[in-house]
């Protein structure tokens, strides 16, 4: 006879004390680390545990008692459904001052080395509307809330974002605090448009139906891109779906584009991009620089951040002009064109090919004559065939993905021996732990956390080595 399952533990009357790294409130319990999803701290609240392990427990809030007096009421009527901004109820200077713990932590607790005094956050002016980028998805198979459940003839369409952990549930959304109009004009047209033409929601459990995703762009050029995504090759529908954009925001839409995506995944960067009407790209400007971004270009999502963000990237390098910069990890080549005008030569390395062919033309539509970019894994190309070829660094600029950067390029940094290293990092614990990589050759001499995503967990640090 099988065991039954244990019950999980009920607490009541649990004081919220803390912010996890990952955004999740802290609760304690019997000496165990609770994370508690949707609370603030100063909450008191009965809980009911969803997971137990051995060193820590997840629940839900199933009551509140007390609410915080930090608390804010949210703004946005999606609260607690869609999985975006989870700290809209924390006031911005309280989640100011939990970031910045959370680098101060990973550093300290992971790192554990030698740390000057960390420079305060640097904060968004804009903590709403500040994207310039976002994807909705169409679904046949909409999320529904207690009440709707009960309701007859439900309408199971939606266009919106994807439940957390439900890869084929999406939340409707009304309105999205995230990205300037006309970004909720043009979702809200699309939609509509569909239902009245019936056309079919996307279902990803089969693989059909005609509307599939739309991305939509904005620029702090007041420029704004459209990239409708087809789940469909059907012609009559598809020209009829692009005419009506097209007539609808003819003042608003800069770039107008479609895909056909029949493949199992919603990636689109080995599809055709077609542009229907309008320029193939928008443009972002940043001092006197001009970037050009098309539908699969990166850019960073917070364009006024972003500056101030390469802003610390470039005091922290204090170049003179004669000095051979290496960037890695360099996307589009946004930071090496930034710092060009003051570097002898910037050398940019990036994994994906399209990126690298991004970042050549932004440095030929602003004249810069002293940037190189290549195409390749990081701990492969960089090597010392290499450094042999391209020169040895002076600095180094290194922005890696969440995961940080591999052994073996850290190993190459180490041997080439710049006499700084800029490190950009969206995640302080990798920073931290290759910053203990690094320590035997180079000590960290500044610290500068900048917030890219208000409303959300989410941090970006800049730290400075210097070769001991």
């Amino acid at each position: 006879m099988g065991r039954g399952k244990r019950k999980k533990p009920f607490i009541e009357s649990a004081e919220i004390t803390g912010v996890a790294a990952e955004g999740k409130a802290i609760a304690k319990y019997n000496d165990k680390i609770v994370f508690v999803p949707f609370a603030v701290p100063g909450d008191i609240v009965d809980l009911q545990v969803t997971k137990k392990r051995k060193n820590f427990m997840e629940a839900r809030v199933v009551k509140f008692h007390k609410y915080s007096s930090v608390r804010e009421d949210a703004f946005c009527s999606h609260y607690g459904v869609c999985g975006g901004c989870k700290w809209q109820i924390l006031p911005y200077k309280e989640q100011l001052k939990y970031k910045q713990q959370q680098v101060v932590d990973s550093l300290t607790r992971i790192g554990k080395i030698n740390l000057p005094a960390i420079s305060d956050i640097i904060y968004a002016d804009n903590t709403k509307y500040y994207r310039n980028k976002l994807e909705y998805t169409f679904s046949s198979h909409r999320w529904l809330t207690f009440e709707e459940m009960d309701q007859d003839n439900k309408d199971m369409n939606a266009l919106g974002f994807h439940i957390p952990g439900m890869f084929d549930k999406i939340v409707d959304i009304e309105h999205c605090y995230l990205q300037p109009e006309p970004s909720n004009k043009i979702r809200l047209a699309i939609k509509q448009f569909a239902i009245d033409n019936n056309y079919t929601f996307y279902s990803q459990r089969n693989n059909e139906g005609l509307f599939r995703n739309i991305v939509i762009r904005t620029s702090t050029t007041e420029e704004v891109m459209v990239i409708v995504i087809f789940g469909k090759d059907s012609k009559e529908e598809i020209d009829k779906t692009m005419q009506f954009l097209d007539n609808e925001f003819s003042n608003d839409i800069t770039s107008l584009n479609y895909i056909v995506n029949l493949k199992l995944n919603d990636s689109f960067s080995d599809l055709e991009v077609i542009n229907y009407s309008g320029t193939p790209h928008i443009t972002e400007k940043m001092e006197d620089l001009t970037f050009n971004i098309g539908p699969k270009s990166f850019y960073q999502t917070n364009s006024q951040q972003a500056y101030k963000l390469y802003s610390v990237v470039r005091d922290f390098a204090s170049l003179t002009g004669v000095e051979n910069v290496y960037d890695l990890y360099t996307g589009t080549g946004t930071i090496a064109c930034f710092l060009a005008a003051n570097s002898k030569k910037v050398v940019g390395i990036e994994y994906i090919e399209e990126a690298i062919i991004d970042a050549k033309h932004n440095a030929e539509i602003n004249n810069i004559k002293n940037t190189t970019f290549l195409a390749g894994d990081m701990k492969d190309v960089l090597n010392a065939d290499f450094i042999d070829k391209y020169g040895n660094p002076d600095v180094i600029i290194t922005d890696p993905p969440r995961a940080g950067m591999h052994t073996a390029v850290i190993d190459v940094i180490i041997k080439s021996s710049p006499q700084k290293i800029v490190y950009v990092s969206c995640n302080p614990a990798t920073q931290a732990r290759d910053l203990e990589l690094l320590d035997l050759h180079y000590k960290v001499d500044k610290v500068q956390p900048v917030d890219m995503f208000p409303h959300t967990h989410h941090i970006e640090n800049v730290v400075l080595l210097v070769r001991r």
